[in-house]
């Protein structure tokens, strides 16, 4: 039978060959961020993301993840690759992560395959692969396996690649042998996280309100974000990378040489880091489809990307901004339509108020109506 030290170095060496940069081992108990967690919830700074209240017991220990887990391999992948294109007023930001194909699909795949691998070698237990839809609080047991800590941006750090990671774990019912914990908080007295924070969403160290959250407001949020935060985001289109961008540790690791091979899923597609805006008003559901389909992008659907993109249009004026909104102003989504009239009221041009007076009289929803009604500051 195959000892924990033999399982594990062969499935450590198996993961960095599939392209996960770090493996770190440790026993499954109680997650030590648990009653963090419980707080956060408490304090409201979960927003709409009500899937984590609503199965929070399950985040308490690995077990619920897979029944009889004994240990759990935490892997992460980096997904640094290219730098930014130069900045460019007719086109949003988007998050480095979401340049390529979707993660969940990339990692999931090898995933699968070092569990067959773990087959293999361990056919008496059984693994299960999750990524981050798992309620499993991944970071916490990053920290047990000794890869890193967490930094006051509340995300991962490590010392050569800084927090460009993909976390992602191997939970098995098999005992392997256990790192050491990783003990030491590197971020010291550095607030640069917290201070370039264009929404002050870090509201201490360690301690993210999700509400004021860029990525949050671009992703995770259903609605029009509240009027005061509408154009705090600048000109980022999904995610936001600042708070990693500004990190010391991230500029450290930008310059060691990068993997393109493991991380050639993770490439910009059409070699683009940022989107046009206007020209996503032309995208019907089809040709959303065909080209987000496969990427992170496709969690905010059509709707919610278009929202963003007016929300950013509404701070360029421009004869062009102002055709693609007056084009949202006739969308089949309400949310787009909505968010279309707040940023055409915001640039308050004749060309936006002409638009907007037009849709005013074609309009039969009441909350676009009110929405259009706002924008042009009538009753």
């Amino acid at each position: 039978m195959i000892s924990p030290h033999q399982l594990t170095e062969a499935l450590r060496n198996e993961a960095r060959r599939l392209g996960f940069c770090h493996v770190g081992a440790c026993e499954a108990v109680d997650s030590p961020g648990f009653n963090r967690l419980q707080q956060w919830l408490q304090a409201g700074y979960a927003g709409q993301m009500d899937y984590l209240a609503n199965r929070l017991d399950a985040y308490r220990h690995p077990g619920r993840v897979l029944d009889g887990a004994k240990s759990l391999l935490v892997l992460a992948t980096d997904y640094r690759n290219v730098e930014r294109d130069a900045d460019d007023d007719g086109r949003g930001l988007v998050s480095r992560y979401a340049w390529g194909f979707d993660y969940h699909d990339v990692l999931r795949r090898r995933l699968n395959l070092l569990a067959d691998f773990h087959a293999m070698l361990a056919p008496g237990a059984r693994a299960r692969g999750v990524v981050d839809t798992a309620p499993l609080m991944e970071r916490e047991f990053a920290v047990l396996a000794g890869l890193g800590w967490i930094g006051k941006n509340t995300l991962l750090l490590t010392r050569d690649r800084g927090s460009w990671l993909f976390l992602s774990v191997l939970l098995t019912t098999a005992e392997l042998e256990y790192d050491a914990p990783f003990k030491t908080d590197h971020c010291g007295t550095c607030r640069a996280c917290i201070d370039a924070c264009p929404t002050g969403a870090l509201v201490r160290p360690y301690v993210l309100d999700a509400r004021r959250c860029i990525s949050y407001l671009t992703i995770e949020l259903r609605d029009m974000p509240p009027p005061e935060l509408r154009q705090a985001s600048g000109k980022w289109l999904f995610g936001c990378d600042v708070c990693q961008e500004v990190c010391p540790w991230n500029r450290r690791a930008n310059r060691r040489p990068v993997d393109v091979e493991a991380g050639r899923e993770f490439l910009p597609i059409g070699g683009e880091t940022a989107l046009g805006l206007a020209q996503l008003f032309s995208l019907d559901d089809e040709a959303f489809r065909l080209r987000f389909r496969k990427t992170p992008l496709w969690r905010t659907k059509r709707r919610g990307l278009l929202r963003n993109a007016a929300l950013i249009l509404a701070g360029l004026p421009s004869a062009e901004a102002v055709g693609a909104l007056s084009h949202g102003l006739s969308d089949r989504e309400s949310l787009v339509r909505v968010a279309s009239a707040w940023a055409l009221g915001q640039i308050g041009s004749r060309d936006a108020r002409t638009h907007l007076w037009q849709r005013l009289a074609a309009e039969d929803d009441s909350r676009v109506r009110e929405a259009i009604c706002e924008a042009l500051g009538v009753g």
